[in-house]
Formats: structure tokens, C-alpha cells, sequence
């Protein structure tokens, strides 16, 4: 943050753990455990905590979920977080989001594994969809995670879905 700052670039920090005592000095930190913050629900996952802000940059709550429901509900599950209050509306948004992806690349990554998009639930992101996910960046390739979820591209996405199963199979 220091280097940034010092090249003339604003960061915003979003994170979801316990705050140092000592905040970095960015141009904003947000994180529902700041000592300063009051924010209810400190359980965020660390999407959900990049979704307000995204909420609150857009000044369009419902729209940005509708677009992306499906991304913080991944995000939640994936980091292992309470399935309670604020998570489990995310989670069950996105859920109905999943069943019904536009994504390619969330389509091919549920086919490749076997997962039936009209029965994902929690324990088939958590045991099926997140751990290819994460094998992208465990084993140093997250660029394919990337390219998963921003590809419109059908056939590309099966190939990024097939190199992720073989990545968390090597993993």
C-alpha cells in the first residue's frame, strides 16, 4: 500500500479477518471487524465483503446481485463461513443463480465434475466446485480460475473446466 500510495495510486482494501491494530494506510479499509466500523455481521466471507462495496459503489443493491448472486454465493461456501444471516441469502440467491448460470465457464466446470446445475446446493460448491477453483491457485495456474469465470466462450470454457479437474486431481 505504502509503494502505491507512493506512485501516486489509491487502494481500497477489502478483507473479512480480524484487523491489526494498525490499519495500512490505503484510501479506505473495508472489513466488517474493523474496531471503528459497527457493522453487525462480522461472518462475511471475503466476496461478500467486495460486494457491498460493490453495492455501494453502484447504489444498486438488487442489481448488482442479480449479477453476481451466483459468484458471492461460490465465494461464501468456498471460504468455509457460517451459513447464517447475510450468507445465507447469498447463498441461497446465488444458488438459484447457478441453476440457471449464463456464466460458460461455471456451466462446464459443473458438467465436468459431474454437478447437476438443477441439484447444486452448498455441499456440491464445497465439496465439487471449490476445490477445482482453488487448485488453480494452489498449483500456481490461477489464471485459469480467472479465465473460467470471464470467458464467453462455450468451447474454451470446457477446455479451462477440464485443466482445473486435472489440476485439483494433481493437487
Amino acid at each position: 500500500v505504502a509503494r502505491a500510495k507512493g506512485l501516486g495510486i489509491d487502494v481500497v482494501i477489502t478483507d473479512h479477518h480480524e484487523c491489526k491494530d494498525q490499519l495500512p494506510q490505503a484510501v479506505a479499509v473495508v472489513d466488517p471487524h474493523r474496531a471503528d466500523g459497527g457493522y453487525p455481521h462480522g461472518n462475511l466471507s471475503g466476496v461478500a465483503v467486495a460486494f457491498k462495496l460493490a453495492c455501494a459503489l453502484s447504489g444498486d443493491t438488487e442489481q448488482v446481485l442479480e449479477n453476481y448472486a451466483d459468484m458471492v454465493c461460490l465465494g461464501t461456501v468456498a471460504d468455509v463461513i457460517p451459513l447464517v444471516g447475510e450468507n445465507r441469502v447469498f447463498v441461497s440467491r446465488g444458488l438459484d443463480s447457478l441453476r440457471h448460470t449464463k456464466r460458460p465457464g461455471l456451466a462446464a466446470l459443473m458438467k465436468e465434475c459431474g454437478c447437476d446445475p438443477a441439484s447444486v446446493n452448498a455441499s456440491s460448491i464445497g465439496f465439487m466446485l471449490a476445490p477445482r477453483i482453488n487448485a488453480a491457485g494452489r498449483m500456481g495456474q490461477i489464471d485459469l480460475a480467472l479465465e473460467l469465470f470471464l470467458t464467453d466462450d462455450p468451447q474454451r470454457a470446457s477446455e479451462v473446466a477440464k485443466a482445473l479437474c486435472n489440476l485439483n486431481r494433481q493437487r
